[in-house]
């Protein structure tokens, strides 16, 4: 049976603040916005310069409030305040704002395919309802909209009991960036939150039309395939020549299958936690005389909020270890390189169920089950933190995405603004439900 949202009518001077505050919303503020977020160019590690660019943003939006909290020369993340008159709780609204790409072809090609597209450089194209440039969709229109409501909802002067704390960090994304001390995997909100900025409730915007009170989180593997490093010249006959490619190759369908199986098996409620080989390195670019004794196999295997990533790990070192009984001639061993636990709200929780009322006051019917999802967020660690967190998002891709930027991931880099505009009243809905109500009503 699909869940039934809890209704908690708006009353009619709360109807009245909604619509004062959805009055002042500008779309075209945000789209002027999001095209100088996507100019600033914000990769993993990097994201100083915007960061520095939106805290001036917001103080010049709400009163003042607007603040740069540094990390180091490089990096920072950004928040904004906007002060009820208190007895209530305090709600950010949260994104992250670094992008996975680098945006350099010296970098990124062949990797991101032959070429830089247009939604893959850190140059904002408008296009009528669309914007495009690297991270436009994803993270820079969530961050645009998150700041526009906030804007909202400060002109409005609506009577808040509670506080809103738009906040927006580096480092969210699913990398580990050698060049810039490791940083990525949550390094950017874990900082944000430890240091000051104590919400009892945190939207957490992303993709998927859809809210979701649970996001999964990841374990990073790598299998090394031993063999030894030889002399292409060198006959084939010689028993001291013994590649790492090729029983690599033999390994990899095998891993794929592996993760097929762990992906059904350990699927529960709104979750999926898909998993795929992501990446296959093997010797050098400049030696191709020389075989390399070998070759490394990475993946990516994502863990639902009830599966802890050690229990992840013995579930692949069972597989692992049925592999290597399978295949007694192939040397092989394995290791965790990264792990983040799964985070889950309870369903029930006021800031959930706000959400939900907000996406059926805008969508015009029951919310229900949201579509099973593997992507991982910031909002694993909120959750963890402590933080009752929903996460709601926008239809992607677009359905007016041009066919150019259909195929593939890309730079995740077409805004659609009539879709922000639909996810941003749902979120206006909530955070006017929330902060205009005392705390006891809330259950905080």
């Amino acid at each position: 049976m699909a869940s039934v949202t809890r209704q908690v009518p708006l009353t009619a001077d709360r109807e009245r603040w909604y619509a004062a505050a959805w009055e002042k919303f500008n779309p075209e503020r945000m789209r002027r916005l999001l095209a100088d977020l996507v100019d600033i160019h914000s990769p993993t590690g990097n994201e100083r310069a915007i960061c520095e660019f939106l805290s001036g943003y917001l103080r010049q939006h709400l009163g003042g409030r607007g603040f740069y909290q540094p990390i180091n020369e490089h990096t920072g993340n950004c928040f904004g305040e906007v002060r009820g008159s208190g007895g209530g709780a305090v709600l950010m609204l949260y994104a992250p704002i670094d992008t996975h790409l680098e945006g350099d072809p010296a970098t990124d090609i062949p990797w991101v395919g032959p070429v830089l597209r247009a939604d893959m450089l850190p140059q904002a194209e408008v296009r009528d309802d669309l914007v495009i440039g690297l991270g436009a969709s994803n993270p820079k229109s969530m961050v645009a909209t998150l700041t526009e409501v906030a804007t909202a909802i400060h002109e409005a002067g609506i009577p808040m009991l509670g506080t809103l704390k738009p906040a927006f960090a580096g480092g969210g994304m699913s990398v580990n960036s050698p060049r810039r001390n490791h940083y990525g995997l949550g390094d950017g909100v874990y900082h944000l939150l430890s240091r000051g900025i104590a919400p009892d409730f945190a939207i957490i915007m992303k993709p998927i039309w859809a809210v979701y009170a649970e996001e999964p989180g990841f374990c990073w593997f790598k299998v090394s395939v031993r063999g030894t490093m030889n002399y292409a010249g060198s006959p084939r006959s010689l028993v001291t020549d013994k590649s790492s490619i090729i029983p690599a190759a033999v390994l990899i369908p095998e891993i794929d299958k592996w993760i097929a199986q762990y992906t059904e098996r350990n699927a529960a409620g709104t979750l999926r936690p898909e998993g795929k080989i992501t990446s296959v390195r093997s010797g050098w670019g400049d030696r191709f005389a020389y075989s390399s004794a070998t070759t490394e196999i990475y993946l990516d295997v994502r863990c639902v909020p009830g599966t802890a990533p050690g229990e992840v790990y013995a579930q692949f070192e069972t597989g692992m270890k049925a592999l290597r009984r399978a295949h007694r001639e192939i040397d092989f061993d394995w290791e965790m390189i990264a792990a983040l636990p799964g985070g889950a709200t309870d369903p029930e929780n006021w800031i959930v169920q706000s959400c939900r009322r907000g996406w059926e006051r805008v969508e015009g019917r029951p919310h229900g089950d949201p579509p099973p999802m593997g992507g991982r967020t910031d909002g694993s660690l909120i959750r963890k933190l402590g933080i009752p967190t929903a996460r709601i998002g926008f239809p992607w891709p677009a359905e007016s995405t041009p066919e150019e930027f259909k195929y593939g991931l890309g730079g995740m880099g077409v805004a659609c603004i009539p879709d922000l505009i639909k996810c941003a009243q749902a979120i206006m809905y909530a955070a006017v439900d929330t902060l205009t109500r005392p705390r006891a009503e809330l259950g905080v």
